[in-house]
């Protein structure tokens, strides 16, 4: 009976709406899991073309830079909760929409088990225009989802709870995201290509509907005042205020060019799956379990390691161990390999969100959390759409001068070079003496 009470007043303090929130953020992510296999197989049975590929990976992520901006306004606006349950709502429309494309394509698609020896596949134009278009919706969608989504969570535990409340975030969105979605993924898409994204589609109306039903109470947005004001003069307040914050700053510019590096790695990741490690779509799937087991440990020992090492050195190890993973990476012909690589990488990625976004969510002021979180993910995001275009065009331009297998390592050893360089650009900028500054101000 004690051990219970003592259990239950441990829990107790995240609170219902916190519970709600968890859940529809498991719930969505599953949904994403299961994306995260149905998506990449499907783009290499529409076309083989390096490019093309690429592309499409520009499209879901070029709204980060055209759409950020304006989305932190929105968020800073409206009600954070309607923002989430309508987006998820459209995205759910949006997944319906495809599995209904590629159900009627079905039977013009090859076979998921010869894709790794097709190089030469003649490109489904209707189901390519399909992925694009609604990459780019997805994409648009996401912003505004995952912005509202940061900036509503400060309204839901208290401000020494938000490591805590982060790391759970982080370690259910990587046990759905790559433990259990991916490998369901490759059980439903062995039975039929199409049905993914029927079930994608409903695990978003889900979420919604969680959301929903979040209890009201929680600090609005000032409406009136702020709807007064032009976007423009909204978006140069959050401008101002991230660009003239000695940390925040270079934090966000040292993230862009980390994913930007990330982006370029995975701009064809699934034909370097498939042609050089000779992945099933079982095997993808199991390279999707260790960013789970990486991100599940990062978001439970993240805080315990930001505590013992300082955040300064915590944030230095994702920075080195980033450039040595690609270099390995991009010599090896294991998909163990990579296993573990990707695992180890994940891990510290978790450790990195948890103490930067935590930092941003105490130290950025309510009324302009929304605005100054999306200039900080324009940074920190915006530049993923040109990683992944460089990328794309990198293997595109080596394959008419070396063989098509060392253009798909190339990106990899491209990214390990620019990784030593920018470890020992942004060392010196992210020091725990400055992160424990900008906590005190």
């Amino acid at each position: 009976m004690k051990f219970g009470k003592f259990r239950e007043k441990n829990r107790a303090p995240l609170g219902r709406n916190y519970w709600r929130l968890w859940s529809a953020h498991a719930t969505s992510n599953l949904g994403d899991g299961i994306s995260a296999i149905a998506y990449p197989w499907l783009a290499s049975a529409v076309t083989r073309s390096p490019l093309l590929i690429a592309l499409v990976a520009v499209c879901s992520r070029l709204p980060w830079l055209i759409f950020t901006l304006p989305a932190g306004v929105i968020t800073d606006r409206y009600d954070r909760r309607k923002i989430i349950v309508a987006m998820d709502v459209f995205r759910g429309a949006l997944a319906l929409g495809v599995a209904i494309a590629v159900t009627f394509e079905v039977s013009q698609l090859p076979e998921l088990d010869s894709l790794a020896t097709l190089t030469n596949v003649q490109t489904n134009w209707f189901l390519y225009s399909v992925l694009v278009i609604t990459a780019l919706l997805f994409g648009a969608a996401e912003v505004l989802r995952d912005n509202s989504a940061q900036t509503l969570l400060p309204s839901v535990v208290k401000e020494d709870q938000l490591e805590s409340a982060n790391g759970k975030l982080w370690s259910i969105e990587y046990v759905m995201n790559s433990f259990v979605g991916p490998p369901l993924g490759s059980f439903i898409l062995g039975v039929a290509i199409f049905l993914p994204f029927y079930l994608d589609s409903v695990t978003f109306f889900i979420a919604a509907g969680l959301i929903a039903t979040l209890i009201p109470g929680f600090a609005k947005p000032q409406e009136s005042r702020q709807q007064k004001k032009r976007f423009s003069s909204e978006i140069k307040e959050g401008f101002q205020w991230l660009w003239g914050h000695e940390l925040l700053r270079p934090m966000a510019i040292i993230l862009g060019a980390l994913n930007a590096l990330g982006a370029m790695t995975m701009a064809v990741f699934i034909l370097f799956a498939q042609e050089i490690l000779e992945t099933s779509v079982l095997v993808f799937a199991i390279l999707g379990t260790a960013g789970a087991i990486g991100g599940t440990l990062g978001g439970i020992i993240g805080p315990k390691i930001s505590a013992r090492l300082g955040s300064g050195p915590s944030l230095y190890l994702t920075l080195i161990v980033g450039p040595i993973a690609n270099i390995t990476i991009g010599f090896t012909n294991s998909w163990q390999v990579l296993w573990i690589l990707i695992a180890l990488t994940t891990n510290f990625a978790i450790l990195w969100n948890i103490i930067t976004v935590s930092l941003r969510q105490s130290i950025i002021p309510s009324h302009l959390l929304g605005r100054v979180n999306s200039v900080y993910r324009f940074f920190a995001w915006g530049s993923m759409p040109i990683g992944t275009l460089v990328g794309g065009l990198l293997v595109t331009v080596l394959e008419s001068v070396t063989t098509r297998e060392w253009a798909l390592r190339a990106p990899y050893f491209l990214a390990a070079a620019l990784g030593f360089i920018l470890f020992l650009i942004a060392a010196p900028k992210l020091t725990t003496e400055k992160i424990e500054r900008a906590r005190a101000i």
